[in-house]
């Protein structure tokens, strides 16, 4: 599931106008649609693709009240996104740490190899 999620978002995240879209929500907080489309010099059409693109990976949550479309970043998502990312992390750290450990025995046995042989 968290995979999934992580694949999703890296869609999202792959365009420029959409990772911009991002950053003004965490920087604004809750923005209205109309205030999101007045920084970029697209369409409001386009960005309002880009804002269903956010949505359907569940990076951004929009809120109708009254004839506003309110938008905010998906805190949960960006949580579960990170617990990945951490995962991640972590497991290339062990593969690396284990690289460590032969490369270190392997220079000690050419060390070796390379005194017997005087």
């Amino acid at each position: 599931m968290v995979y999934n999620i992580a694949m999703d978002m890296f869609v999202a995240l792959s365009d420029p106008t959409r990772r911009a879209i991002l950053e003004i929500l965490a920087s604004s907080g809750e923005l209205s649609a109309t205030a999101i489309y007045e920084h970029f010099s697209v369409s409001p059409q386009a960005i309002s693709q880009h804002l269903k693109v956010l949505r359907e990976a569940n990076l951004v949550v929009m809120e109708k009240r009254a004839q506003k479309h309110l938008y905010s970043l998906n805190q949960e998502t960006l949580s579960q996104f990170e617990a990945w990312v951490q995962q991640t992390r972590q497991r290339w750290e062990e593969r690396f740490s284990t690289l460590d450990t032969v490369l270190e025995h392997e220079k000690q046995q050419l060390a070796r190899d390379e005194q017997e042989s005087r």
